[in-house]
């Protein structure tokens, strides 16, 4: 047998393993992963949109650029500005300027900080608040002090 016909017994199966192996890893898992995904997760699958009146104005999983002074902030001191959520004393440390800017009381806007406080497992971690959440409850909450975010 030749050196010729020897690579190309051998190279034909390769080949073929090859395609095989694209075409599944590269098509059909994808594609049943994020059917299965759509079907049973469809509302992370598709990035956990936020929807105010029926539009989206962000993500929970991504930092929002709110620079307003009647709205809470993302965290100033993270290196990537995308994390959604800021501690809990980040955000009761907002609240006075919130309630300058709207006329919203502290303990109005306290209460609605720790009704909104998510976290931590028993004693794992610090609690946070998620940046667009607070700040979409804020805007239902006085409509009268957001009309221009309705």
């Amino acid at each position: 047998m030749s050196i010729t016909s020897e690579t190309k017994k051998n190279s034909i199966p390769a080949f073929r393993l090859a395609v095989i192996s694209l075409a599944l890893c590269g098509l059909v898992f994808p594609l049943v992963i994020t059917g299965l995904a759509q079907v049973l997760m469809p509302d992370q699958a598709n990035g956990s949109l936020v929807k105010l009146n029926g539009r989206s104005i962000g993500s929970q999983l991504i930092a929002q650029s709110f620079t307003n002074a009647s709205l809470f902030h993302p965290r100033n001191d993270s290196a990537s500005k995308v994390d959604p959520d800021i501690t809990l004393a980040d955000a009761l440390s907002q609240i006075s300027r919130i309630s300058n800017a709207t006329g919203i009381s502290g303990p109005n806007l306290e209460r609605i900080v720790r009704n909104n406080i998510e976290g931590t497992w028993w004693v794992f971690g610090d609690p946070y608040v998620n940046v667009l959440r607070v700040n979409l409850v804020l805007i239902q909450t006085y409509p009268m002090n957001y009309k221009s975010f309705q």
